[in-house]
């Protein structure tokens, strides 16, 4: 007789090797693990050798500790292709290569010993970023899970790239520049507030290549999720769900906010708290350019000379890479002694905490999506200074849409007057209350999406459910191909 009691779905998780996708995924597997998943999290041996060196306290293996509190999350690594302690962000179009070209063989190898083992393996989740999860899911009969981590607008845009290529306004030399207005569920975006990717006219690149392939690859996903609040992105969701099983289930944050149950962080993180602790209420400004991305000399040079000129306190993390690798002091010559008496400038910090802190008024920041989902958690408006990639389109969210945050600039060329009257704007001006009363209103739609009558919560609830019917129905295909054998 067949055992009908209902099997616990085991998971394969994958993040895409980068920061900022690592911290929600590792999220995501402790999220599935404590409604009774098993998960085995494969990540790469560059990305577990730089948290382990940043973490020296918490050993080698990222889950041990949670696995002490019941849940049942292995643990496994690969390699990305790239020698260990190879650059990647000096070398990005190399890493970026090895990402397409090599992961998957050694993903594949990692997948076909746990499914060789005997394993009941059910569902392979994986970032929407990789090229290669659709067929790896298929040769082993699993069910797979596309895994977005940034706001469903840029998922949209990418998933419709032929309309804007057949429209003229991507792929070409002369782009078109006037409104993009017929993609399902956009009202209407400019191409300055597309992707950076979407915005160049050579499209040979190797991230061109794998946005491609990616997004085709997406398309044969058995379900979708995604970082992000359906009532932030109402219509865009509507449309995606009008052609995708597409569920919205952000903000993905552990259950104690601040608190790090899984150390993600690629590099050891300075306290600020102390500092912090000294300053009034809402005085202080948080400069973060995130994990990956690189500001020029001359735009940070600027950006420092505005935070001279705006006399407001600030927190600055700047890694030591941010410029460049080869560039080891990239700020501006006296700058730190200037700043010294109402500045802190750190190579990196517990992020959730400094934005929790009571002193932090508000966030000059790139604008990458976990920056955001937290900074409005913690209820500080936004100063925008986006980089590449999504970071353009989700400054339009942040200004435009939601109303939440200002432009550090609104002109091609940066000048330090400009950054310290945005500075002041955002900090002092009339228009603080402002921002900080709509911001109010923003997180409680966070607040209420993952309470346990929200729409994230509901969401969750429905894909879980979905998953089960789905890997119970390839069972029971299973089953009647032997049994026809029989």
């Amino acid at each position: 007789m067949a055992d009908n009691k209902p099997k616990k779905p085991h998971a394969i998780v994958i993040p895409y090797p980068l920061q900022g996708h690592v911290i929600p995924t590792v999220n995501l597997a402790l999220k599935l693990a404590s409604q009774g998943f098993t998960i085995t999290f494969i990540n790469s041996e560059s990305i577990h050798h730089q948290t382990s060196k940043a973490q020296a306290k918490t050993g080698v293996e990222l889950f041990a500790k949670v696995r002490e509190s019941g849940l049942d999350i292995r643990y496994t690594t690969v390699s990305d292709g790239l020698p260990v302690g190879f650059d990647r962000s000096l070398n990005h179009d190399q890493f970026m290569a090895s990402l397409l070209h090599v992961f998957s063989a050694h993903i594949e190898e990692v997948v076909a010993q746990i499914v060789a083992s005997g394993e009941d393996v059910h569902c392979l989740i994986a970032d929407t970023f990789f090229v290669w999860p659709s067929k790896i899911a298929k040769k082993f009969g699993l069910v797979y899970v596309s895994f977005w981590t940034e706001p469903a607008l840029v998922f949209t845009l990418y998933y419709h790239l032929d309309l804007l290529r057949l429209n003229g306004h991507f792929a070409r030399e002369d782009c078109r520049k006037d409104t993009i207005d017929y993609i399902p569920g956009v009202k209407g975006i400019e191409q300055k507030d597309t992707t950076s990717y979407i915005q160049e006219t050579d499209t040979t690149s190797i991230c061109h290549q794998i946005i491609f392939s990616c997004f085709n690859d997406a398309k044969n996903a058995d379900f979708v999720l995604c970082n992000t609040v359906q009532e932030l992105e109402p219509e865009t969701i509507s449309a995606l769900q009008a052609k995708i099983p597409y569920y919205a289930i952000g903000p993905i944050f552990p259950n104690d906010f601040s608190k790090t149950v899984v150390a993600t962080s690629l590099w050891s993180e300075s306290q600020c708290t102390q500092w912090l602790d000294k300053k009034p209420h809402g005085s202080v400004l948080y400069v973060s350019f995130g994990s990956y991305a690189h500001v020029t000399k001359t735009d940070l040079a600027q950006i420092a000379n505005g935070l001279s000129l705006s006399k407001v306190s600030f927190v600055m993390v700047l890694r030591p890479d941010v410029v460049s690798s080869d560039d080891t002091e990239p700020l501006p010559v006296g700058f730190q002694e200037e700043v010294a008496d109402r500045a802190i400038i750190v190579p990196w910090c517990r992020q959730k905490e400094v934005l929790a802190h009571p002193a932090i008024g508000g966030f000059l920041t790139h604008c990458g999506w976990n920056s955001i989902l937290e900074s409005i958690w913690c209820q500080v408006p936004f100063l925008c200074f986006p980089l590449y990639t999504d970071q353009f389109t989700n400054r339009k969210l942040v200004v435009d849409d939601w109303k939440i945050g200002i432009n550090l600039t609104n002109r091609k060329v940066i000048t330090k007057e400009e950054v310290s009257d945005n500075i002041n704007r955002l900090m002092c001006g009339e228009s603080r209350d402002e921002f900080r009363n709509r911001i109010k209103e923003v997180k409680k739609i966070l607040e209420n999406a993952v309470s346990p009558t929200g729409s994230s919560e509901k969401n969750k609830v429905q894909f879980i459910k979905d998953l089960k019917a789905k890997i119970e129905k390839i069972a029971q295909a299973k089953c009647s191909k032997c049994n026809g054998h029989a």
